[in-house]
């Protein structure tokens, strides 16, 4: 499969596939061929077993700074409703493996609901975060209602979606949608390097942390328990239980294969 060039995969790192943005002159927008591009490069590596985890990202200047307008302004319900794009957000949000956000720079509307597909989020210090859609008299239209509550609560989430405010990525580490902030110049090699660490891990048992994790998000306490507790039990039929217990007691580096 052919991407376009707004969309770029770089396969340099060992075990990790980098997904890059690539729209500098329109900061990133993500209009219907990013996302597009975006769900069959994340297809792509969801097909790919060499990969086992996912850094996207904008580049060092910006993540994504929203929607592109100029495909919206003038668009009507049914117009909007049978462009379905929810179809592209869903191959992110379905992607079983390890995903990180490197943000630098701008992610707004589309481009923050984007970084919250990821399961952990990687900020500069100078990114900044928000919903800003009210202010051009819509509202969030990708999960930001959802994921945004889910993650920093709802009277945080109410404040960012009904003013269209900005968060830095300080304030955005403190009310728990960030994972770690770091210097500008070290986003993209933070990213990289825990990608990197967590491609070595077992893969089946990261598989299982975030189905399980995403999937009790919506579920009562005592169902999320029990999905936990069968996950847990299906690990110790894999070869990389065996190999990581034997490993431990034996004093020596696990090496892991996937089984």
């Amino acid at each position: 499969m052919h991407l376009p060039a707004v969309v770029q995969v770089d396969y340099s790192i060992p075990a990790v596939a980098v997904i890059t943005i690539n729209r500098p002159e329109a900061k990133n927008a993500l209009n219907t061929e990013v996302r597009k591009s975006l769900a069959e490069a994340f297809e792509l590596q969801i097909e790919n077993n060499d990969i086992h985890a996912i850094v996207i990202t904008g580049g060092e200047e910006v993540f994504a700074a929203g929607a592109d307008l100029k495909e919206l302004a003038q668009a009507n319900s049914m117009e909007v409703y049978l462009r379905r794009a929810e179809r592209y957000w869903q191959t992110i949000a379905n992607c079983p493996k390890p995903v990180i956000a490197a943000v630098n720079g701008f992610a707004l509307g589309g481009g923050c609901e984007l970084a919250m597909h990821a399961d952990i989020i990687i900020a500069g210090k100078s990114a900044q975060f928000g919903q800003p859609e009210i202010k051009v008299g819509v509202m969030p239209g990708a999960g930001g209602t959802q994921r945004l509550v889910r993650a920093v609560g709802k009277f945080n989430a109410m404040r960012m979606i009904m003013t269209g405010c900005l968060v830095s990525a300080e304030e955005a580490f403190n009310m728990g949608l960030v994972s770690q902030v770091t210097e500008d110049a070290e986003t993209l090699t933070t990213a990289f390097k825990m990608a990197q660490q967590i491609s070595k891990l077992p893969r089946i048992a990261l598989e299982q942390i975030k189905e399980t994790i995403l999937l009790s998000e919506d579920v009562p306490l005592n169902a999320g328990l029990a999905l936990e507790r069968k996950s847990f039990q299906l690990l110790f039929d894999t070869q990389d239980q065996k190999e990581g217990m034997s490993a431990f007691l034996e004093k020596r580096k696990p090496l892991y294969q996937g089984k």
